[in-house]
């Protein structure tokens, strides 16, 4: 069997990278998600620590590191006796949670409307049929529900009574809601909720299941370190899914993993500075005529200035600044505009837009 999986996204955009680095000043590249802040001094310390690593972990990772998470997650979503399991980054589990859960031909996989790709591979991958809408309860034969909040790309969030409407809903079907939340502490203008939330799921964690990670909050894209947590039942059978297939955290990943969800001061020098950023771009971006959709929390800026999104893309190649267009996504009027570059970067992209 192959999967017949669309282009690599990014792929596609090499063409107008390519004109946008050919500005004088160089290229702001605003396309991809990807931190450039340095890794936290303790968590550095942490995995050189560990470096002495000469025996294979275990796949359900160190009783520290299942402590350090839960405890986390204690404090940022008040759910407790969740069921913990480490993945290798978050990308990973969201790409093959739909083939652990044992989705297949029969099933469907619901995903937002407007959604990370990502979601729809990982169910083409397992040979489910996918349907993409904010309308959940609209999907009468749904057997798994992928949530994404807040949102990448439009940063929206979903509120305490929406996420409980679909957990209900799909509970009374025997779906499992799967609600990807790597952006969590990147609230600004209205706070996200974990769907781990006893405001939620009513202290019952039966069929939900929550996605995190440690790539944006702790600058740690290249550790590759995610968790996926809830439902204590599902967990159990995701390891033993996982354990045949050697899906194993390095060792010295899950300590410096322990250290980061140990600390949270790094976070808030972290948030700080997504925040300057996002407070520059937002402004400029409006200055140019451009309209910000949806991005109360999260790592973009979802603009649109009511062009095609390719069309506003490469109008921004041509000052030298790379994003991403909206289609990626399913939203063609849109681009996505990151908010990981430098200060210096990011304001070379504000001089030029407001210039």
């Amino acid at each position: 069997m192959t999967f017949r999986l669309p282009a690599f996204p990014w792929d596609t955009l090499a063409p107008i990278a390519e004109r946008a680095r050919e500005h004088p000043d160089g290229v702001v590249d605003l396309s991809v998600g990807t931190p450039v802040d340095p890794t936290p001094d303790v968590v550095q310390r942490a995995l050189c620590e560990a470096s002495d690593s000469p025996g294979y972990p275990t796949t359900a990772g160190l009783p520290e590191l299942r402590d350090a998470c839960t405890q986390w997650l204690a404090r940022r979503t008040g759910a407790s006796d969740v069921g913990f399991l480490p993945t290798i980054g978050s990308k990973e589990i969201v790409a093959w949670l739909p083939t652990g859960l044992n989705i297949g031909l029969s099933d469907t996989v619901v995903i937002p409307e407007v959604a990370y790709p990502t979601y729809a591979v990982g169910a083409t991958v397992a040979g489910a049929r996918v349907v993409a809408t904010d309308d959940v309860e609209s999907v009468d034969d749904a057997s798994m529900v992928w949530l994404n909040s807040p949102g990448n790309p439009t940063g929206a969030v979903l509120s305490v009574e929406r996420l409980s409407q679909i957990v209900s809903w799909a509970r009374e079907r025997d779906i499992v809601v799967v609600s990807d939340e790597c952006y969590l502490e990147l609230g600004w203008e209205q706070e996200p909720v974990s769907v781990l939330d006893p405001r939620v799921n009513g202290g019952d964690l039966s069929h939900v299941l929550a996605v995190h990670s440690l790539s944006k909050r702790s600058s740690m894209a290249g550790y590759r370190f995610g968790f996926v947590a809830g439902d204590p039942r599902i967990i159990d059978d995701l390891l033993s899914v996982r354990k045949h297939l050697g899906m194993m955290v390095p060792g010295p990943i899950q300590r410096a993993a322990i250290a980061a969800y140990n600390d949270d001061e790094h976070v808030h020098v972290q948030r700080d500075r997504y925040r300057t950023r996002r407070d520059h771009l937002r402004q400029a971006l409006e200055f140019a005529g451009f309209s910000i959709d949806h991005s109360v929390a999260g790592l973009y800026l979802w603009a649109t200035s009511g062009r095609d999104s390719w069309e506003t893309t490469r109008w921004f190649a041509e000052r030298g600044i790379l994003v991403t267009p909206g289609e990626f996504y399913g939203d063609n009027d849109h681009v996505r505009i990151a908010l990981t570059a430098t200060d210096e970067r990011v304001n070379a992209a504000v001089s030029r837009l407001v210039g």
